[in-house]
């Protein structure tokens, strides 16, 4: 009997289980396709090392010259791009294994199905199975690509973001359909390689969930880099030709139709859910409490099963609470608060807390602080001066409200307005805090003084 097991092996199951074990608990992690689940495998760790790599071929063909390099005949070897993605992937998902054996999981492949609120039935590749019994069971199966129900997918012309980081040929056009993080991430990569990228939003700018300046600075920028945007446009009618998709649009600049090779389809998540007696669900996600307990008794669902924001550093916030929430005494779970956006596209966007688009709906008195990287030394030192720090406070009592980041390392710099939002630090007490010269990190500081209309290099 185990005190704990654990169907999905992304990051809030391996994350979850790995919490249990500290707390001396017997765990089981059962998983039908690899430790490390999509983040690991096919989302966030292998996108990344193919944005290292498309950010370093763009730096060399768009901006040798401006620090002094000069060649001839640069290449590139496109499976050798994909293939390091999957080396990166393949080393990670090892850890993850090891990680198991560290902490005496035990490790069961295989699709999981829940019998009842004590034991689940897991299906190995060869048909064979098995039922294991524990006290608690934590569901985090997470999600896959939503498909568009009139573009299938097929793997070839029209695929997800799975295919779209292992395809064994670079398209020469490509159409993507939705501009969230996976959309713009995928855009930048493919464009950097001279893929024609043609992104296509209904929303009036990219990355919609971002504060509306971001987003139009983003479209700025793409525009510059040769990705075609079309926002506040929509899809009307589709076809697969075989070996290409053609898309009709109407946007504001009226209607056309849009060919090319391949279409990724990056309209958003759909639940992956497991087999067997079903909790509660809304619009197939899994229902929880407080406690993260489903409907079933003793039966748990965390990360992008139970709903939004489908993120991996949340799915493992929330595995850690439940988990602790089970095994540590007094302890009572808390639900996902403040989290932070990231996109890693170039320039990076992101951001924690309220657009200034919401605390508008809201009716809520603030005040904007705002600084160029272009006024900044290091980013103009290291030749990538292009975006800017927003920061929104109450006007009242001056507590951070919101944080906006879209340039360099972005991604990086967020952590801090993700501290000081969660201990409510005001525009005062992070403008005297003295952050080093020269950092990126002083576009904050300067951000901070502008709330005031006290931006010194401004």
């Amino acid at each position: 009997m185990y005190d704990l097991i654990v169907i999905g092996g992304g990051p809030a199951g391996y994350v979850g289980a790995i919490r249990a074990a500290q707390l001396g608990k017997k765990v089981a992690v059962v998983e039908a396709d690899r430790a490390g689940g999509t983040c690991l495998n096919w989302g966030c760790i292998p996108t990344k090392a193919l944005l290292k790599n498309a950010e370093l071929y763009q730096t060399l063909t768009k901006k040798a010259s401006t620090f002094g390099i000069s060649f001839d005949n640069l290449s590139y070897d496109w499976s050798k791009v994909v293939g390091r993605s999957r080396q990166v992937s393949t080393r990670l998902a090892g850890g993850i294994e090891f990680l198991f054996k560290k902490n005496k999981i035990d490790y069961i492949r295989g699709f999981g199905s829940v019998i009842d609120n004590r034991q689940v039935e897991v299906t190995a590749t060869d048909g064979s199975k098995q039922v294991v019994e524990g006290a608690n069971i934590m569901i985090a199966t997470g999600c896959k690509s939503r498909e568009l129900p009139p573009l299938p997918f097929n793997g070839k012309s029209v695929i997800s973001s799975k295919e779209a980081m292992n395809l064994a040929e670079q398209p020469k056009e490509m159409i993507i359909i939705g501009a969230g993080a996976i959309g713009v991430e995928f855009a930048y990569v493919y464009n950097a390689f001279g893929t024609k990228v043609t992104i296509i939003e209904m929303q009036p700018n990219l990355l919609p969930v971002e504060d509306t300046e971001v987003g139009k600075e983003l479209q700025k920028s793409f525009t510059k880099q040769g990705v075609r945007s079309l926002t506040d446009t929509k899809c009307v009618a589709f076809r697969d030709n075989g070996d290409s998709v053609s898309i009709d649009v109407e946007g504001p600049k009226g209607n056309e139709t849009i060919t090319a090779g391949v279409c990724l389809v990056a309209i958003g998540v759909a639940p992956v859910l497991p087999g067997g007696t079903q909790p509660e669900l809304d619009r197939g996600f899994i229902q929880v409490d407080d406690r993260y307990q489903t409907s079933i008794p003793n039966v748990y669902a965390v990360g992008d099963i139970s709903g939004p924001p489908w993120l991996a550093h949340t799915a493992s916030f929330e595995a850690i609470q439940c988990v602790e929430g089970l095994f540590v005494e007094g302890h009572t779970p808390r639900k996902v608060g403040n989290f932070p956006g990231c996109t890693y596209c170039h320039p990076q966007v992101a951001s924690v807390g309220k657009t200034e688009r919401a605390l508008k709906e809201e009716g809520v008195d603030y005040k904007v602080g705002k600084f160029p990287y272009a006024a900044i030394g290091k980013a103009q030192a290291s030749g990538d001066a292009e975006g800017f720090v927003k920061l929104l406070f109450g006007k009242e009592h001056g507590e951070l409200l919101g944080a906006h980041i879209i340039g360099d390392n972005a991604t990086e710099l967020i952590a801090e307005m993700g501290l000081a939002l969660e201990m409510e630090l005001t525009n005062e007490e992070i403008h005297s805090t003295i952050h080093a010269h020269p950092t990126l990190a002083e576009a904050i500081h300067e951000a901070t003084l502008d709330a005031d209309g006290h931006a010194i290099h401004f």
